[in-house]
This record gives C-alpha cells, sequence and structure tokens, in this order.
C-alpha cells in the first residue's frame, strides 16, 4: 500500500481508529488528525510535481479566412477606436452601417473590443455582423461568448444543414434568404418539421412568410389560423391581411360592408354621400379565428381624448385594419382622398348602454392601419393631408414609412408643424426614424430655436428630450444651423450640435 493509500484509509476510519502513517522528516505534534492533513498536504504536492505531461498536441485552429472587403481608411479606424473606448458611444450603429453600407468592414485589431460589446448589447449584433467581415465569423467561433455572430447576419452560412441543426437565428437567417430565392421550397421545408417544433420557433419561422408571400402560402397560412400557439395565429391573420385576393380578405370585406355602408343624404338642396357606421353586434368564433380579439371589458386603449375605446368600436378598428383597401374604392367608387373626408355618420340606437359608441375615428384608424399593414402609399398619402386624423399625430406618424421616401420629409415636417408645442410632438418624432433631412431637419431646428428662445421649465424638458432624439436622426449638416443659438442655449443643445459634428466628422472619414 503506498504512502497516499494509507493516508486516505486513516481519514476514512479516522484517526481514533487508525493512525496516519509517519513520514520521513515529519515532525511528531501529538495531533494525530493535524499530522494526517499536513502530510496529506504535502503528498498532493508531491503527486502533482511528478506528474507526466500530455503530450497529447492542442487541436491546431483554422487560420482565419481571407478578407474580400476593403478595410475602412485610417481616420475612420482611429474614430473607432475613441467610439469603443466610450466617446460617442451611442453613434457605434450609424457608424457601423455606414461602413457596411459603404462596402468597407471593421480592422481586425478592432474586433475583439467590438465583439466584446455586442455580447451585452442584442440591439448592436444586426450592425456587427454587417461590417465585421469574415474574420470576425472567424473570432466568434474561437470564443464562445461571441458565438451569436455567427449566423445572426442575413446568411447563416452554410446549406441545409443548418436547418436541420443549427440555432433558432441561423434557421430563421437561412429561411428568411430561401423565402428571397424559392418561396415554394422554403415553405415545404417548414412545412416537413412544424408540427415538432415549439411555439415560439414556429412564430419566428412563420414570421418569415413576409419575404415573397403570395397566394402560395395561403394554404399554408390558413391552417395556421387554427394553430395551438397565440402568436402564430395572430402572425398567420396579419400576413393574410396583407395577401390581395385571398379568402380570409373576402371575409374581412364582407364584415366590413356590413359595418359601413354608402347612404345618400340631402343637405342644402344637395345630395351627399354619407358614411353609415354600425359597429360588429356580436363576436363569434369566427371573428376570433380571423384574429381579431374579443377585447373585453377594461382592456380597450384610450382614445388621445382619454375616453374609453369601447368593445364594439375596437372590433370595428380590427375589421377594417384587416379589410383591403380596395373595398371601399369598389363601394365609393372614388379615389382615397375623397373617400377619406365623406362625412361619417353613427347608426342610433344599436350600442349598448355600457359601451362607447363608433365614431369616425375609429374607422379612419381602422383605415390607416390597413393602409401601414398593405403598405398603400395612395391611402397614407390621402390619411396625411385629408385633416380628417389631426387627433391621432402618432397614427399619422407610423403612416410616414409607407410614402416614397421623396415624400417623407415634407409630410413629417408638415405633421411636426400641426402638433409643435404640444405633448404629441415627442412621441411623433420617436416614430419617424432617420436621417432627418430636408424640410424635416428644418422644422426640427426651428423648434428647438422656438422653445429655446421661451426657454420656460417646459420647454427645457422638451428640449432634452428632442435633443436626444435628434442626436442620432438629424442630419449632422444641421449643426451649423444650430450655431447661431449659442452661447445662451440649454446645455443640452450645446451637446447636440457637438455629437452632430462629431457624425458629420465620422461619416466624411469614412467616405475619403
Amino acid at each position: 500500500m503506498t504512502a497516499w493509500n494509507e493516508h486516505v484509509t486513516a481519514a476514512l476510519l479516522g484517526t481514533e481508529r487508525r493512525d496516519p502513517p509517519v513520514l520521513p522528516d515529519a515532525p511528531d505534534t501529538g495531533d494525530l488528525a493535524g499530522r494526517l492533513l499536513d502530510q496529506a498536504a504535502v503528498l498532493a504536492v508531491r503527486r502533482r510535481a511528478g506528474r507526466v505531461p500530455s503530450v497529447e498536441a492542442p487541436e491546431p485552429v483554422a487560420l482565419a479566412p481571407v478578407e474580400d472587403v476593403p478595410v475602412v481608411p485610417g481616420p475612420a479606424a482611429a474614430r473607432l477606436r475613441r467610439i469603443l473606448s466610450g466617446e460617442q458611444i451611442r453613434v457605434l450603429p450609424e457608424w457601423l452601417d455606414a461602413a457596411a453600407g459603404r462596402g468597407l468592414r471593421v480592422p481586425a485589431q478592432s474586433l475583439p473590443d467590438l465583439l466584446e460589446r455586442g455580447r451585452g448589447d442584442r440591439v448592436l449584433r444586426p450592425s456587427i455582423a454587417r461590417a465585421a467581415g469574415r474574420r470576425g465569423v472567424w473570432l466568434a467561433l474561437q470564443n464562445t461568448d461571441w458565438a451569436y455572430l455567427v449566423g445572426s447576419g442575413d446568411d447563416p452560412g452554410g446549406g441545409p444543414e443548418v436547418w436541420e441543426t443549427g440555432t433558432r437565428n441561423r434557421r430563421v437567417a437561412y429561411l428568411t434568404r430561401l423565402r428571397g430565392t424559392d418561396p415554394g421550397k422554403a415553405r415545404e421545408v417548414l412545412r416537413e418539421t412544424w408540427a415538432t417544433e415549439p411555439a415560439p420557433d414556429r412564430a419566428a419561422f412563420l414570421a418569415t412568410f413576409a419575404h415573397g408571400l403570395t397566394l402560395a402560402d395561403e394554404e399554408f397560412l390558413e391552417s395556421a389560423l387554427e394553430d395551438r400557439g397565440k402568436d402564430v395565429r395572430q402572425l398567420a391573420s396579419d400576413l393574410l391581411a396583407r395577401m390581395p385576393g385571398s379568402a380570409y380578405g373576402e371575409r374581412m370585406a364582407a364584415r366590413a360592408r356590413a359595418c359601413l355602408t354608402a347612404e345618400t343624404r340631402v343637405a342644402r338642396g344637395r345630395k351627399q354621400t354619407w358614411i353609415r357606421v354600425e359597429p360588429p353586434p356580436a363576436h363569434g368564433e369566427d371573428l376570433a379565428r380571423d384574429g381579431v380579439p374579443f377585447h373585453p371589458s377594461g382592456s380597450f386603449a384610450p382614445r388621445s381624448g382619454g375616453a374609453p375605446v369601447g368593445t364594439r368600436a375596437a372590433w370595428l378598428r380590427e375589421i377594417l385594419a384587416r379589410t383591403p383597401l380596395s373595398t371601399w374604392t369598389e363601394l365609393f367608387a372614388l379615389p382615397p382622398m375623397e373617400i377619406v373626408c365623406l362625412p361619417i355618420g353613427v347608426a342610433g340606437g344599436s350600442a349598448p348602454q355600457d359601451d362607447q359608441e363608433s365614431d369616425g375615428r375609429d374607422v379612419h384608424i381602422g383605415w390607416a392601419r390597413a393602409a401601414l399593414g398593405q403598405h398603400d402609399a395612395e391611402w397614407a398619402r390621402a390619411l396625411l393631408k385629408g385633416g380628417v386624423m389631426v387627433d391621432e399625430p402618432e397614427a399619422l406618424a407610423d403612416l410616414l414609412s409607407v410614402l416614397p421616401e421623396a415624400e417623407r420629409d415634407a409630410a413629417a415636417a408638415g405633421l411636426i408643424r400641426w402638433v409643435e408645442g404640444r405633448p404629441d410632438l415627442l412621441r411623433v418624432l420617436e416614430r419617424v426614424p432617420g436621417p432627418w433631412t430636408g424640410a424635416l431637419a428644418s422644422a426640427v431646428v426651428a423648434t428647438l430655436a422656438a422653445s429655446a428662445e421661451r426657454h420656460t421649465r417646459r420647454d427645457e424638458h422638451l428640449i432634452t428630450q428632442l435633443c436626444r432624439l435628434a442626436d442620432q436622426r438629424l442630419d449632422p449638416a444641421a449643426a451649423s444651423r444650430l450655431d447661431v443659438l449659442e452661447p445662451a442655449v440649454p446645455r443640452a443643445v450645446t451637446e447636440l450640435i457637438t455629437t452632430l459634428r462629431f457624425r458629420d466628422e465620422m461619416l466624411k472619414e469614412l467616405d475619403s
């Protein structure tokens, strides 16, 4: 028996039943337990010191791939290091997207800091994936903390095996790419595994149908209306509502035509077309199956004025939002601009006492949601210019994304001037993505100038919040127009000017 085994036996039996052996040159203190522990420590060191090292060679790391995208210019690389060190860190997504948009990549020396930043900021990851290049993915494969980058871009890499063995994100990316090239194959690939996928995955995969959506997807989406997952059912109904010529759209159009009817009235001796509104009287299983929630009492979304939206009014909004907008041009035989300006009358005596009657606002909000979902620029333009939704500036702001890019700035500027000085201003601007240029930039600068001139406590809060939005969205060239406000301006404006100048220099460096 070795000395180590003798010590183990003494430890198991206890020093009262078995004396530990005495090692050569070990002092005898009379404390058996202490001697056991001291000598065990000595033996442990001896065992470790005498261990023969492994002769196995470590597995070689694959060489980093050759980059096919040029690196950013030196000044831009230096600015990226400044940003990663904390200077104007909020502009990092813009820097990455601007670099990728110019066909450039992040320098290799900055990749570790950038990937570490993305580990704690999920929002940043898509921008990192676009600008990190091949070496960024290679580096992510060497560190599990950075593995989020693998497959987080638009291209998951690999072939069909990604669908069999990849993470959810990589499978979504694979399906998205396949929907762009062969929607039918993507649908069949998903159909094969649909029954075994967990509900969150089914919802994520179904969302890829937004790419290349056609009537060929109708049967699959109709079956998904019966899915046991609530999010899956909702996604299926939203996609069907965007599909021209679908049976779903026909069902919704039939319901909508029962709610809105054309009525001829005589006013001052002239015949005029009115829209008569009769909200749906009941909520059945067929309505629930098509994605219209019941909206029980207490769950109503508040109106701008604070009054609750009634149950039946909420059903009406949902139905109109899911009805093809061509329903109304066919029914009224008028263009959208004239339809949205038609007077609206409510059917009398039909609403329950505990419910708020529907009115023209519910009709217009339903149409606005339909224009957004169906991406119909003509209806969006009509609702923005028709002056019928002045009390719903946030809903109007959502419609800006539907307009052609050349029209957005002017339309947004008009909306900003309409709500200037009202609490809605910030909520509207939050919905207007950057860059804010042209007429919109001028409107924002004018709002800042007017608020800085008044400089009340209320205006100071508005300036602070507006500057926080503008520092990432406002055209950097606007810094020169804000210079005239200095030096007697709030600190937030001074910081905004500094950020705009930083962004202006940043973009110029990427173009050099």
